[in-house]
């Protein structure tokens, strides 16, 4: 393959299905690292954070099963540096955000990583991935939703590390309910995203999953969005997920009662899936088989 174009642009031209793909993630740390980024982050931003401190980091974190995110504020970045940081638990029902602040780098190597260093805040945490060194559509694209989101919510706006989906950039997280958004870039004013986030509905559209469900689930609540108009958070709740057939079988709670979907899984055609990626790839996708509704009213 010799089409180089960036590769969120050969992505969107091809119409890939964004939902079913939110990276995967129930808890999270965000660490604050203001400067350049090297394409690792924690091992190869050495102006920022040594590679040996920012190693025993990682390893302690991911241990533990977390994800670890760096963050930094956009635009002109004080001389001094800050080290504030954030912790996410994102199940749904018991989404929380912890945030504080140490003196140095260092301190990140010693927080309690159930928070308790800090405080707990009610006010959401919205990162758009802007690591131009690890994906230059991530810098383009993240860069320019990230200045439009941080217009009208600078508090809560920040760039972010490689979160996985780069041709579907710009990329977001909308914490704590691990909303998982792409082409954020691609609608009129991407604050709106936040805006409704703040009314406690979502965007189905760009919604590429849930970071606390399994994909299956991301993808059969997509359908069933598509289907009903439903743009609630906290609705359609999964109450099962099985596989038999080659099919997977996934209920979730409705208004009249549970709706059953069955999902199939195939393979796209080859595609590069980062604009680093030397060797085409087939990624994942979920098809709709079929969907029944509790009641005949709401059948397809």
């Amino acid at each position: 393959m010799t089409d180089r174009r960036p590769c969120s642009d050969q992505s969107a031209e091809r119409d890939d299905p964004m939902f079913g793909t939110a990276s995967a993630g129930s808890s999270w740390l965000f660490l604050e690292l203001a400067g350049p980024w090297g394409p690792s982050v924690f091992l190869t931003s050495p102006s920022i954070l040594e590679p040996e401190l920012g190693r025993a980091i990682v390893r302690r974190v991911e241990a533990t099963g977390m994800r670890i995110v760096a963050i930094r504020r956009p635009g002109r970045r004080s001389a001094t540096p800050r080290w504030r940081w954030f912790i996410v638990q994102a199940e749904p029902g018991a989404e929380t955000v912890h945030r504080g602040e140490v003196d140095d780098p260092s301190g990140y190597l010693d927080l309690a990583l159930d928070g308790s260093d800090g405080e707990r805040s009610s006010e959401p945490l919205v990162t758009i991935c802007a690591h131009g060194k690890h994906d230059q559509c991530c810098a383009v694209r993240g860069r320019a939703a990230t200045s439009a989101i941080a217009d009208a919510y600078p508090d809560w706006t920040w760039e972010c590390s490689h979160v996985g989906g780069d041709r579907f950039a710009a990329t977001m997280l909308v914490l704590p309910h691990g909303l998982c958004y792409g082409r954020v870039d691609s609608v009129a004013d991407p604050a709106d995203i936040i805006h409704r986030y703040t009314q406690g509905r979502l965007v189905d559209s760009l919604l590429r999953g849930r970071t606390s469900l399994p994909h299956a689930v991301q993808a059969a609540q997509h359908f069933v969005r598509e289907k009903t108009g439903e743009d609630r958070i906290d609705a359609l709740v999964p109450l099962d997920v099985e596989r038999s057939d080659h099919r997977i079988h996934v209920q979730l709670s409705g208004s009249d009662g549970p709706i059953d979907v069955t999902l199939a899984e195939h393979l796209s055609d080859p595609l590069l899936s980062t604009c680093g990626a030397r060797v085409p790839g087939r990624v994942r996708q979920f098809v709709l088989v079929s969907m029944t509704f509790a009641t005949a009213t709401h059948a397809p």
